[in-house]
C-alpha cells in the first residue's frame, strides 16, 4: 500500500511535472531540493490527514498530527536569515506580500463563494462580514470552512514576525544565542501545553497560545541549520534504527500521539511528548527527503508539489467539495452513487463519500486535492506572466 501510495504521487507530479515546472517556475539553482521535498511530503500529510486517510503514516507509527505541521515551520526557520534583522520593514512587508496578502483575497473569494451557497442552501461557513475577512483568520482561520486548512498562514505569519522583532531586540541586548532562543521557546511551548491540560487555554486564549505552542517549531528549523546540520551524517540504516526505535518505545508507552495545534487540544501525554513526537516525526522524513533529493527525476517531480504548498494549503477543502458535488450530481441525475449522504454534503464540510464505499476512493481526493490547487497556481502565474506582458504591472 505504501509503495502504491508513493508510486502515485511520483506518477501524479510526472504527468503534470513537463507543463507545470514552466507555470511556476523553473527551480533556482540554488534550490534547497531536501527541503522542497520535506514540504511536498508535508502537504501530503495534510491532504491525506484532512481524509483520515493513513496510508503515509507507517501503519500508525508516526501519526500525521503528531507533527505534520510543524514540518512548515522547520522549513521556515531553516531558511530565515540574521539579515533580515537590518530592515524589519521591509522583512515584514516582504511576508506579507508572500503570505498575508494573498491569503486575505483568497478568503474573500471563499468568504463570497459561502455566501453563495448559503442561498443554494449549504448551510458550510459563517456569513460575509469584516471579522471574518480580518479578525478571524488569525482567531482560528476556519470561519468560511471552504479554506479552514489555510488557517496555518495567518498563524506562520505572525511567528515570523514575532521571530524577527525577538532576535532583532536580543541582539541589541548581546543575547541572541540559538539554543538560549530554542530552549526559552520550548519552554513556553511545553508551559502552554500544560496550560491547555488543564483546561485554562480556552476561548481567546487559543490565539496566544496557538503561537506559543508553534514557536518552538520555527526555532527547530533554525538550531537545526545552524548547530545540526552539519553533524547529520549518521548512515541511513543506523539513523532510521535509532529514529523508529525511539517512535516505537514513544508509541507503546503512551497513549495517542496526535494533537490539535489549530485549537491547542488533544494532548493525552504530558507536555514533552508533543515535542518529541515533532523532532521524531521530522527526523524520520527529513532523511526520507534527503534520500528522494539525491535521484534527480524524483526530486524534480516532488519538488514541484513543494513550490506549490501555500495553493494546495489553500484550496484542497474546496477540491474535496468539487469532487463531492460530481458525486452529488451523479446521485441526483443517475442510479450511481445512491449510498451518497446529501444531507451530510449540504451541512457537514468533512464528509467524504467514498466511491464504490472502499477506501482506496479516497485516493481521488488526495491527487485531486494535490493536483488541482497546483494547477490553479499555474494558471494564475501564466495569467500575471501575461499581464506583466502586455500591461507592464506584477
Amino acid at each position: 500500500m505504501y509503495g502504491f501510495g508513493v508510486l502515485a504521487v511520483l506518477g501524479l507530479t510526472y504527468i503534470m511535472g513537463k507543463n507545470i515546472e514552466e507555470k511556476t517556475g523553473k527551480a533556482n539553482t540554488e534550490e534547497n531540493r531536501q527541503f522542497r521535498i520535506l514540504s511536498a511530503l508535508g502537504i501530503t500529510f495534510v491532504v491525506a490527514g484532512h481524509l483520515g486517510y493513513g496510508v503515509f503514516d507507517m501503519g500508525g507509527l508516526f501519526p500525521y498530527y503528531s507533527f505534520h505541521v510543524f514540518i512548515f515551520l522547520f522549513v521556515s526557520g531553516y531558511f530565515y536569515k540574521d539579515e533580515a534583522e537590518k530592515n524589519i520593514g521591509r522583512y515584514i512587508w516582504k511576508k506579507c506580500t508572500v503570505l498575508l496578502f494573498p491569503y486575505f483575497l483568497w478568503n474573500l473569494f471563499y468568504g463570497i463563494l459561502a455566501q453563495i451557497l448559503h442561498k443554494a442552501g449549504v448551510s458550510l461557513g459563517e456569513s460575509l462580514s469584516l471579522k471574518t475577512l480580518f479578525l478571524s483568520p488569525f482567531l482560528g482561520g476556519h470561519q468560511f470552512l471552504y479554506n479552514f486548512s489555510a488557517w496555518f498562514v495567518p498563524a506562520l505569519f505572525l511567528v515570523e514576525v514575532i521571530n524577527v522583532l525577538m532576535r532583532k531586540v536580543l541582539g541589541i541586548l548581546h543575547l541572541k544565542r540559538e539554543w538560549l532562543i530554542f530552549i526559552c521557546s520550548l519552554i513556553l511551548g511545553m508551559a502552554t501545553i500544560q496550560l491547555a491540560i488543564g483546561g485554562h487555554v480556552w476561548g481567546n486564549y487559543k490565539f496566544p497560545g496557538r503561537i506559543l505552542l508553534m514557536f518552538p517549531g520555527f526555532q527547530m528549523g533554525r538550531i537545526y541549520k545552524e548547530k545540526i546540520e552539519s553533524h547529520d551524517t549518521l548512515p541511513n540504516g543506523i539513523y532510521f534504527l535509532l529514529v523508529i526505535g525511539v517512535q516505537v518505545l514513544i508509541s507503546i508507552f503512551n497513549a495517542g500521539l496526535a494533537f490539535g495545534v489549530v485549537w491547542v487540544t488533544s494532548f493525552a501525554n504530558g507536555f514533552v511528548i508533543p515535542y518529541l513526537t515533532v523532532a521524531t516525526g521530522i527526523a524520520f522524513w527529513l532523511r526520507i527527503a534527503r534520500i528522494m533529493s539525491e535521484n534527480p527525476v524524483v526530486s524534480a517531480k516532488l519538488a514541484v508539489v513543494g513550490r506549490n504548498t501555500f495553493s494546495i494549503m489553500m484550496h484542497h477543502i474546496a477540491v474535496f467539495m468539487l469532487i463531492k458535488g460530481i458525486f452529488y450530481l451523479c446521485s441526483c441525475l443517475t442510479p450511481f452513487c445512491a449510498g451518497f449522504n446529501r444531507e451530510s454534503f449540504f451541512h457537514d464540510i468533512n464528509y467524504i463519500y467514498l466511491a464504490g464505499g472502499t477506501e482506496a476512493g479516497k485516493w481521488i481526493y488526495l491527487l485531486a486535492g494535490m493536483g488541482v490547487p497546483v494547477l490553479i497556481k499555474g494558471g494564475l502565474n501564466r495569467v500575471k506572466a501575461f499581464v506583466r506582458k502586455t500591461v507592464g504591472v506584477f
